[in-house]
């Protein structure tokens, strides 16, 4: 019975070793996943913010070339992109707030419509764990962000008289002889942004 206990003992403590590093494993796997999480949600909050940015510059110059320009309706069927002179800066700043550095700011176009990529890299490490080097490795991510126009209008219209807009079932007239940039809607009934697949 005893040399029976003394030939199992080898065993349980062979088998916790196992269980131990199988944890220690399972732990480091699960902090690199909540890194990436985190690079990930840092990336698309900044692809967000710049593409917001964005499109708040859009409804500005859209405001101003309603009435004073004949092609002003150019700019809701997606035909002029917006500078996005701040966008850059937006994405810098969320990403700050996130606890990453913004290491890639580049304009690019989905599906026709105007966005920005971003790519990203945590300020924080994977941490400590039993897989040598992780606590020197830092999360990276990117994200693109579209504008989108939300509004139909008839191809046939002319934009030196009202036109009537319907922006996903939400109806806007504009009348460009009695224009006010005040009458403009919230940026979201004319433009949604969103993260491209």
């Amino acid at each position: 019975m005893r040399g029976d206990r003394g030939q199992t003992l080898p065993i349980y403590i062979w088998l916790t070793g196992i269980l131990l590093f199988a944890a220690f494993a399972f732990f480091a796997f699960a902090q690199a996943a909540s890194a990436r999480n985190g690079a990930q949600s840092a990336a698309d909050a900044a692809a967000l913010a710049a593409a917001r940015d964005a499109r708040d510059e859009l409804m500005t110059r859209l405001g101003g070339a309603i009435g004073q320009e004949d092609n002003w309706l150019d700019w809701l069927d997606g035909v002029q992109d917006p500078e996005g002179t701040g966008a850059a800066a937006a994405a810098q700043q969320l990403a700050a707030e996130n606890n990453s550095t913004l290491h890639g700011f580049n304009p690019t176009a989905v599906n026709g419509f105007p966005g920005y990529r971003v790519d990203i890299e945590t300020r924080y490490t994977v941490g400590k764990s039993i897989i040598p080097g992780t606590e020197d490795k830092h999360a990276t991510a990117h994200a693109t962000a579209v504008i989108q126009p939300r509004c139909h209008f008839d191809p046939a219209a002319d934009p030196k008289k009202p036109v009537k807009l319907n922006c996903d079932g939400q109806i806007v007239n504009i009348d460009p002889g009695k224009f006010d940039p005040v009458d403009l809607p919230d940026p979201s009934v004319l433009f949604s942004v969103h993260l491209a697949e």
